[in-house]
């Protein structure tokens, strides 16, 4: 897109998908803070009201509804697709449901995309696609070899966009982000990462659940460096619809994240369905968005904790 784009036709209007949740408010956040016109599309279910920035126009509407989509897309330049199910536990449960949402949403996304001739979609995927490898780090020449419904999900919605490129000319990139964590995250339920359910135990003066041995790595990545990488997404030269890897390329074991929540810790029974380890191979994201990390781990958490009082 060139610079003329605002001057013709003033700032541009960006779509955040699910922009009341956890990655997509604080992309919202930033977007309205660069000058765009930022419209927040969410159903509500997993997101928050308190989450909406009042600058941003908020369209209340569910994903799974196509009709409902069409009067969001109206003059939008690029489309954030955050609005998801996350969690592979959910989905394991819940599989029919989880598929509605980031099968069929994802479709509808596209769809009211391209009715409304938008310029980009950057799709928010998942590590979890890579299931296990026989080598770490990560790459996204890796074949996907995804354990669970969720992780299956996340790809199919990839190989969704890839063919809107190719059959329809939609630019798109789709970013696979590796554990983000920060400020508004989940710390309950279904959609909690370690990290959430670790601080909210130690909140409420619990035992740390360790699930395994908690020897399991992840490669933990601070919201603010996944908004970064949006960012740069939105405008980067490739718009073929290609995976690019978004971690912070430094796993940690969760016997290390206990460590720095502290307290006392119990080991419960490991949760099908997921990797023994992650690690974000991040040599695609240095050359096509310029992007690379820069929130260290521990800091994150430890800003984490001094949120909450802890």
């Amino acid at each position: 897109m060139s610079d003329d784009f605002r001057t013709r036709r003033g700032p541009r209007i960006v779509l955040v998908t699910g922009g009341a949740g956890f990655i997509g408010s604080h992309l919202a956040d930033a977007l309205l803070e660069r000058g765009f016109t930022v419209r927040v599309l969410d159903n509500l279910r997993t997101g928050s009201r308190g989450n909406l920035n009042p600058r941003a126009e908020f369209v209340e509407a569910d994903i799974r509804e196509p009709a409902a989509l069409e009067p969001a897309f109206v003059g939008v330049d690029c489309v954030f697709h955050t609005a998801a199910l996350p969690r592979v536990g959910l989905s394991i449960e819940q599989p029919a449901e989880t598929h509605l949402v980031n099968v069929v949403g994802t479709l509808n996304v596209l769809l009211a995309a391209r009715a409304a001739g938008v310029r980009r979609v950057v799709y928010s995927g998942s590590s979890s696609v890579y299931g296990e490898q026989p080598r770490m780090p990560l790459s996204e020449t890796m074949t996907p070899h995804p354990l669970s419904p969720y992780a299956l999900q996340k790809l199919v919605g990839e190989q969704y966009v890839r063919m809107f490129h190719r059959l329809y000319g939609l630019g798109a990139i789709c970013l696979r982000y590796f554990s983000v964590y920060g400020p508004r995250m989940d710390l309950e339920g279904a959609y909690a990462t370690v990290i959430g359910v670790f601080l909210r135990a130690r909140r409420e003066g619990r035992a740390l659940e360790v699930r395994g041995d908690g020897g399991q790595t992840r490669d933990f990545t601070q919201v603010r460096d996944v908004v970064r990488a949006n960012l740069a997404a939105m405008d980067c030269a490739l718009d073929d619809g290609s995976a690019i890897n978004i971690g912070r390329g430094r796993a940690l074991s969760v016997n290390r994240i206990a460590e720095l929540v502290g307290g006392p810790r119990v080991n419960v029974a490991p949760r099908p369905g997921e990797p023994r380890d992650t690690l974000a191979g991040l040599a695609r994201s240095r050359e096509i968005l310029g992007w690379t990390p820069e929130v260290e781990t521990e800091d994150g958490v430890r800003e984490l904790m001094r949120l909450y009082g802890l």
